[in-house]
This record gives structure tokens, sequence and C-alpha cells, in this order.
């Protein structure tokens, strides 16, 4: 599991919960319940961190929990 902050919302245009992943930018998924999206979006984090190795580009280190204003 990555330690990267993951907020999860229902979506209901999309009629699925969508994790997203503020720290890496577009980094999100969806799944029918809670627990798939989240499943899914630790693999598309891995991908996400797979390839913006292959291209040199940065990978920020996580943070933690994010505060917004």
């Amino acid at each position: 599991m990555s330690k990267y902050e993951v907020i999860i919302y229902w979506s209901k245009d999309d009629k699925a919960f969508v994790a997203e992943v503020p720290e890496l930018s577009g980094c999100m998924a969806d799944g029918k319940t809670y627990q798939q999206a989240l499943n899914n979006v630790e693999r598309i984090i891995a991908e996400w961190i797979e390839t913006a190795k292959s291209l040199g580009r940065p990978i920020p280190k996580p943070k933690g929990r994010l505060m917004f204003a």
C-alpha cells in the first residue's frame, strides 16, 4: 500500500466511487465499490510512478494528510 493520500468519493454522474491522489497529477481510478476504487488506485499509483521514472520525471514524496483551506 502506498503512503500517498487518497480521496474517495461517490460520483453520481459516473455511478461509481472515484479515488483521487492529489499529490500525483492526474492519478485517479474508479470502482463499483469503495474497496474496488481503493484497490484500483493502488495499482494506478504504481503505474504512475513507473511511467514517471521511465520519462525521467520527478516523483513527489508522500506528504501524508493534506490540508485544504
